[in-house]
């Protein structure tokens, strides 16, 4: 069993990295964001109260982040490992984190920080335009198209969300990287944090990836 952390700043993949090793391997993918957003649906009083807080635009305190994260690293699926995807974002979590495992009798194998340049991560940001009808995903600088501006798929016209931005991108991936350095920092000096470049394709990363968790690093 093999247990990982994803740190990436915006755009950088490791949501779709994520999910390439759960299909290879097996893996559980949990993100605590999807935890939340789960909890919110099934109207509990824990959902209930996380609703409230994003209606006010608060941030949900990290007590009930850490709850729901214990829940679900107590079920028994996680016999092959389970990718941890954007959490710990800042220093007292990862502490907090550090702590869960011990008294879960759990491991942190391995944190993979994906490495990609301001300007790679603009490109897929600002680029990037989605089917309203399909659900295809593409970036209007990466990819080639049957028809400009519509989906290669369904041949529907092809939208751009309103905070695919420089000003929104720039504003994120500063305040990114503000807070997660410490958390870096921190991975670094126990020895397990593995830097993978990301600005290649996605098989290229996957297979960067595999190479660590394989025991040997590209």
């Amino acid at each position: 069993m093999k247990n990982i952390i994803f740190i990436a700043p915006p755009a950088a993949g490791k949501g779709t990295q994520a999910a390439m090793l759960k299909e290879k391997h097996n893996m559980s993918h949990i993100s605590v964001g999807e935890l939340l957003r789960r909890e919110v649906s099934s109207n509990s009083e824990i959902g209930n109260s996380i609703k409230g807080l994003m209606k006010e635009g608060l941030l949900v305190d990290d007590k009930i982040a850490f709850k729901l994260l214990e829940q679900r690293l107590m079920k028994d699926d996680l016999a092959n490992g389970y990718i941890l995807d954007g959490f710990p974002r800042n220093l007292d979590q990862a502490i907090e984190y550090d702590k869960m495992v011990k008294r879960l009798n759990l491991s942190i194998d391995y944190v993979i920080y994906f490495n990609i340049s301001r300007e790679e991560a603009m490109k897929r940001i600002t680029g990037r335009i989605s089917c309203p009808s399909c659900g295809a995903v593409y970036n209007e600088y990466l990819d080639t198209f049957d028809k400009p501006g519509f989906c290669n798929k369904c041949f529907a016209k092809l939208r751009k969300r309103s905070d695919d931005n420089e000003t929104t991108f720039n504003h994120r991936f500063d305040t990114y990287m503000k807070r997660t350095q410490p958390v870096i920092d921190y991975y670094q000096q126990k020895g397990i944090l593995h830097v993978v470049e990301a600005s290649g394709s996605r098989e290229d990363t996957f297979s960067k990836i595999e190479s660590i968790i394989g025991g040997e690093e590209k």
